[in-house]
């Protein structure tokens, strides 16, 4: 009986060694948005003046080796993308001063030193409201509103100033998970507090950031690629959140940690 357990065990362990292997390689990197961002939550940093840290950064995760690139890009724009990287590619140096947020100053850069052939854009907008401030003083909604103001004060503390801590050390924070639970906290969690008695037009603008999310992820889901492939997604930190809650359980793709590439030393 030991021993046809046994084999059960090792045949298990031998089947579940063969999955993982057959796993599609993610790195999923959550960053603030560099340049202007219409997003709720923002970060203030001069990216012209600090350039070398952005390319600390880059030179890191490059070592990733990723065969595809994913941005924060909406696929209509996925000619244009491909064409844009292509320049940059030929010719890095003159095409460096078009880009001003992440695509260009970090997916392009990282590409270019991995040699990525591959670069889809996956954005889906969506119209949502993040606050429901109005509804909830109406309901007298005290959870709402501590919820919001810990949010706000969490978000101010120096681990989020790139000014402070730099660059490097900001984004290794938003790609840990105490961070990615404050992103669910800041887009979805307060608006179950802002919920008249018969309806839930809280609830309900969450629901539409998650299903972006959903929608962004069923884009990535969409892309050819097998074992051999190594992918790279780079998107504002509240989107990695949630690619992070659906990459953790998949079956096909299995989830790098980031850290191992920023301070590749402390894995040592």
């Amino acid at each position: 009986m030991k021993q046809s357990l046994l084999i059960i065990a090792l045949i298990l362990s031998i089947f579940t060694t063969q999955a993982q292997d057959n796993k599609i390689k993610v790195l999923n990197l959550g960053v603030f948005h560099l340049s202007y961002t219409p997003d709720a939550h923002s970060t203030k940093f001069d990216e012209k003046s600090n350039m070398s840290q952005i390319q600390e950064v880059n030179e890191l995760i490059a070592k990733f080796k990723p065969t595809i690139i994913v941005v924060e890009k909406s696929p209509k724009y996925q000619a244009d993308l491909e064409k844009s990287y292509q320049a940059y590619l030929n010719d890095p140096e003159g095409e460096k001063a078009k880009y001003t947020n992440e695509t260009g100053l970090m997916a392009f850069e990282i590409g270019r030193l991995a040699g990525t052939k591959r670069i889809y854009a996956i954005d889906h907008k969506m119209g949502y409201q993040y606050y429901q401030d109005r509804l909830a003083k109406k309901l007298n909604s005290d959870n709402y509103f501590e919820t919001v103001n810990i949010v706000d004060s969490l978000r101010k503390i120096e681990k989020r100033n790139p000014e402070i801590v730099g660059f490097k050390n900001v984004i290794s924070y938003m790609n840990t998970q105490g961070y990615r639970d404050q992103s669910f906290n800041s887009n979805v969690d307060y608006l179950f507090y802002a919920n008249s008695k018969n309806k839930f037009e809280g609830v309900d603008q969450a629901s539409k950031f998650y299903h972006r999310n959903l929608r962004m992820f069923a884009n990535i889901c969409k892309i050819e690629a097998n074992e051999n492939d190594r992918i790279l997604i780079i998107s504002g930190a509240a989107h990695a959140s949630f690619f992070h809650d659906f990459l953790s359980r998949s079956y096909i793709y299995e989830v790098e940690p980031v850290e191992k590439y920023l301070h590749p030393n402390d894995n040592l």
